[in-house]
């Protein structure tokens, strides 16, 4: 589903180079739930933008569905991050002067959809996440984890096959994050790819497979469930 082949993402700054992605190579497959970790400056933000067709790379290839995307104009790209992948953000960016149904809507109005195919997939995505009844709350009246479970009721609403969650913890207390990860391997349970992008260890075993970037380089790749079936 998603194939990094040999990405290299550099900047110039001043005399200096950087390489936020050094060389890097990765296979993520459909149903997969993987954590993409690191600490800051270890180039796991610049590879979720990669993945997420929010940036190209300065050579390499990106194969997404069979589709190579590493070349693709900025049209082309919003067109994929709005028919292939969900977002999920630690500060929600949900918008503050619509209620929950309309922040769930919005990316299905951009899609094209007919106004009662929305309202059958809204709440569907409402239901998925247990707010079918805020569905008409304003985002200043929900807590921090029932603002996060409406962004990820909009990340799902147009059933998109990979899921993007860029610390989607970061912004909740201990036990609301948890919930928010139980609900992300369920959505993977029922067949999303899921790919996690987080700082924290405790966050990242959580996943199925953990990828650890450091200084643009990946120094891990470690498939969790084979080593907890062999315990």
């Amino acid at each position: 589903m998603i194939d990094l082949i040999d990405i290299y993402k550099i900047y110039q700054v001043g005399d200096t180079e950087i390489r936020a992605l050094d060389g890097i190579s990765l296979h993520i497959g459909e149903k997969e739930f993987v954590a993409i970790v690191g600490q800051s400056g270890s180039g796991k933000s610049t590879c979720m933008n990669m993945v997420g067709c929010l940036d190209i790379p300065t050579s390499g290839k990106y194969i997404l569905n069979g589709r190579d995307v590493s070349k693709l104009n900025e049209d082309e790209l919003s067109e994929i991050r709005n028919l292939t992948l969900g977002f999920i953000f630690q500060q929600y960016n949900l918008i503050s002067k619509l209620n929950v149904f309309e922040n769930v809507e919005l990316p299905l109005i951009y899609r094209g959809i007919e106004k009662h195919d929305r309202q059958r997939m809204v709440e569907e995505s409402l239901s998925r996440v247990g707010l079918l009844n805020r569905i008409y709350n304003m985002p200043s009246q929900l807590s921090g984890g029932q603002q996060q479970r409406v962004s990820i009721a909009r990340a799902l609403s147009g059933n998109p096959p990979v899921i993007l969650a860029d610390e989607p913890t970061g912004a909740l207390d201990s036990k609301t994050g948890q919930e928010v990860l139980e609900l992300l391997k369920q959505i993977n349970e029922e067949g999303s790819t899921i790919v996690l992008i987080t700082h924290d260890n405790s966050i990242a075993h959580q996943a199925k497979r953990i990828i650890r970037l450091h200084d643009g380089s990946i120094t891990e790749d470690t498939v969790l469930e084979v080593v907890k079936n062999e315990l």
